[in-house]
């Protein structure tokens, strides 16, 4: 069984929040991690603020002062400020967590249970939605185009992804991943550190009890499915997520697989682009969203062929294994057929 150490100042986890404009969510947030108990250490909360506009400084400084407070002079994005709260965290563990979560009780207590008992890896909780209470998912599989394909069978441990609203790990395997690249600016850097953390070895596991509740899509709109059943999202969600999902593909994909699955999925992007422009009759959806993810692969490929070699050196996991939390079916199109065409918001 692998034993943890409390580091050596008595800090046992560093809860990290990145804050932009969400006064309305982070009372709720910082007081879920204040309630929690069972944990053998002291638990810091550190809040990086991202050039928040609203009360969300002001807030924290009358009501918090036991909070680590960054404050941004300018809006740098979600990797960059984690990777800043990371680098001064003085706990053996981190849990990333989003300003519009909120930890149920036991939350850090299983967690940390997770880690005495599985070692070295990443861990994560249920997920409910904030306004219906309804289950999201406890962690996410993947089809062969990387699309997350939500989890909820509490009997799955072993799964593709964590997602990083509530993400923990150890800092020494944060830094020996590398944090996040901050040149993704926002989504899909937890499933890079997860990927990186399989192919380094190290498990990725969702649990089955306690949980956090999330206002999913407050931040950068849509990413869920709406009241009438159908799909939700934004231009500025899915051109990061499009294009960011493709830099992992292109990382930390075997590269026999890659080989093989790149082109079509470069293919698919195409046809559900132009798709999507004809039929909406907007071709903006093309433009910005799907030409511009294979102009921002192209203009990255140096970038991204020396970080795919500085991962690719360390992995440890064979191709079989890598794919061990995949589905071959392609889920945009399972979803497609149960919820109809995506509605892209401005």
């Amino acid at each position: 069984m692998y034993h943890s150490k409390v580091s050596e100042n008595g800090y046992l986890c560093s809860v990290c929040i990145a804050n932009y404009n969400g006064v309305q969510f982070l009372e709720k947030c910082i007081d879920s991690v204040l309630k929690q108990e069972g944990v053998p250490g002291i638990v810091e909360i550190i809040v990086h603020d991202d050039a928040s506009i609203d009360e969300s400084v002001s807030l924290i400084q009358s009501r918090y002062s036991q909070v680590k407070l960054i404050v941004s002079e300018n809006n740098v994005g979600f990797c960059v400020s984690n990777n800043r709260m990371v680098a001064v965290a003085k706990g053996t563990f981190i849990l990333l967590l989003n300003n519009d979560a909120v930890l149920h009780k036991n939350a850090l207590k299983t967690l940390y249970n997770a880690s005495e008992k599985f070692g070295e890896g990443i861990f994560g909780l249920p997920q409910y939605d904030a306004d219906s209470g309804e289950l999201i998912d406890i962690g996410s599989t993947f089809d062969p185009f990387l699309n997350p394909i939500p989890n909820k069978d509490r009997n799955r441990q072993d799964v593709g992804m964590i997602i990083g609203a509530c993400l923990w790990l150890t800092k020494t395997l944060w830094d020996k991943l590398g944090g996040f690249p901050e040149w993704f600016g926002s989504l899909a850097e937890d499933m890079y550190l997860c990927c990186s953390a399989r192919l380094l070895g190290y498990p990725v596991k969702a649990l089955s009890e306690s949980g956090f509740d999330h206002w999913v899509g407050r931040s950068l709109g849509g990413g869920k499915i709406i009241q009438n059943r159908r799909l939700s999202t934004t231009f500025r969600r899915r051109i990061k997520s499009e294009r960011n999902k493709t830099y992992v593909m292109l990382i930390c994909y075997p590269l026999i697989s890659l080989w093989l699955i790149f082109p079509l999925h470069i293919l698919t992007l195409c046809i559900e682009g132009i798709a999507l422009s004809l039929i909406r009759r907007d071709p903006k959806i093309w433009k910005e969203i799907y030409w511009n993810c294979i102009k921002e692969v192209w203009s990255k490929r140096t970038r991204l062929w020396q970080w795919r070699r500085q991962v690719q050196q360390l992995k440890c996991l064979p191709q079989r294994s890598f794919f061990y939390p995949f589905s071959i079916f392609p889920h945009k199109l399972r979803m497609m057929l149960k919820h109809g065409l995506p509605n892209v918001a401005d």
